[in-house]
């Protein structure tokens, strides 16, 4: 809104500094200074709220130190970071354009099945809470949208020639050339690192590209499904679940404004992606919340995020990543959530085959989800999310360096 009301002043009235709200960096420093104090400043009322409400955690007794303490810290913690994305976003970025509106849906689909999870468990008195089934069928439903959009919309294009090219294009008065439908992404680490999804099907004969949607949809959908149940394992103790994704998204917004930029992403010789720099403004305001929230959320933690902040967190970080075409990346830089989802399933799949064949389940962790492991081992929790933190900066920046490691 902000951004529209400064375009009309600079434009009728040329109002002095209007102009600059043009500028993405300046509305993203913006967005993260605005989203910082609103989860910061009324994160104390809303955490009041939900203790007068009585939405409180339900703790399962898992024989881990400190775990009685926390019954009846308020959760759904996630509100806040949802409020306190949506309104800089609202306010700064522009809400026509297909990245932020896909961004907008994400954020209000997953915190809709988090809160509803949340709900559950909290007033129906059910710890397992929304079942299974409703939740993969929500993940799925979002990767349909986001990968049908992302596919067939005409506003989603890039561009993957030089920037000399491009120079030449336009002087010949022909700059339809310049953008084109794609399902190409982007391998890490190799040189001559494009990879099309369409290439998997090139057995079907010439028009093998137009049955593209068949290979990128379910990926899409794999990779938000994945992902957001990372960040939901993720959320075990105090800290852990917002500091990492604040990692992630940080870096995820450095991909998002060179691959929006037509001159850094020719120097970086990195796909363009026309119009996706302003999702910079979005990832400010994220990452903005999430830090505004771990004011709150550090140990002790005085608020949880619950379902209703973990399940958004994970969606957003994938529709993201996809839409600059980083998504094979994720493995990398989102390696906390890997390890903890692999945690789980490892744990599963032995105690299962080892109950079958022994007749007794065995365990290759002591506990999972992976940092309940180093709980059990007898780490207090705040020195094992610093180290998760740590180990999250080192991905981080392994994952920066692929943009010249190639």
């Amino acid at each position: 809104m902000l951004y529209y009301i400064f375009q009309y002043l600079d434009k009728a009235f040329d109002v002095p500094g209007a102009g600059v709200f043009q500028y993405i960096t300046f509305r993203s420093a913006l967005a993260f200074i605005m989203s910082l104090l609103i989860a910061t400043i009324y994160g104390k009322k809303i955490i009041n709220f939900l203790r007068n409400q009585q939405v409180g955690e339900t703790v399962r007794e898992l024989g881990l130190e400190g775990q009685t303490q926390k019954a009846g810290t308020p959760t759904m913690g996630g509100i806040i970071i949802i409020l306190a994305t949506l309104i800089p976003v609202f306010l700064l970025a522009k809400l026509n354009n297909i990245y932020v509106i896909l961004l907008i849906i994400t954020t209000l689909w997953m915190g809709t099945i988090g809160f509803i999870d949340d709900y559950i468990k909290i007033f129906k008195k059910d710890k397992q809470g929304l079942k299974g089934i409703f939740k993969v069928i929500g993940q799925v439903g979002l990767g349909v949208i986001v990968g049908s959009v992302l596919y067939f919309s005409p506003e989603v294009t890039v561009r993957k020639d030089t920037l000399g090219e491009r120079v030449k294009i336009e002087n010949n008065s022909n700059p339809t050339k310049l953008e084109e439908k794609s399902t190409a992404t982007t391998i890490p680490f190799l040189k001559n690192n494009e990879f099309d999804y369409a290439e998997v099907l090139s057995f079907m004969g010439d028009d093998y590209k137009n049955y593209a949607w068949l290979i990128f949809i379910p990926m899409v959908i794999l990779i938000i499904t994945a992902v957001s149940n990372g960040a939901n394992l993720t959320d075990g103790i105090d800290g852990l679940a917002a500091g990492t994704s604040a990692i992630s998204v940080l870096t995820l917004g450095l991909f998002t404004f060179v691959s929006g930029n037509i001159i850094f992403s020719d120097y970086l010789n990195i796909m363009y992606i026309p119009n996706s720099g302003e999702m910079t403004i979005y990832v400010s305001a994220f990452v903005g919340a999430l830090v505004g929230f771990l004011w709150y959320n550090a140990y002790p933690a005085s608020v949880f995020m619950g379902d209703t902040g973990s399940l958004t967190i994970g969606g957003i970080i994938a529709v993201i990543a996809i839409s600059i075409r980083k998504e094979l990346l994720i493995p990398v830089l989102c390696g906390i959530f890997l390890a903890e989802n692999l945690s789980v399933m490892i744990q599963v799949s032995y105690f299962k085959y080892t109950k079958k064949k022994y007749g007794e389940g065995r365990r290759v962790f002591l506990m999972s989800p992976l940092h309940h492991h180093y709980q059990k081992k007898g780490y207090h929790e705040s020195k094992i999310v610093t180290r998760f933190w740590i180990v999250g900066i080192l991905l981080a920046i392994f994952s920066l360096v692929s943009l010249k490691l190639r």
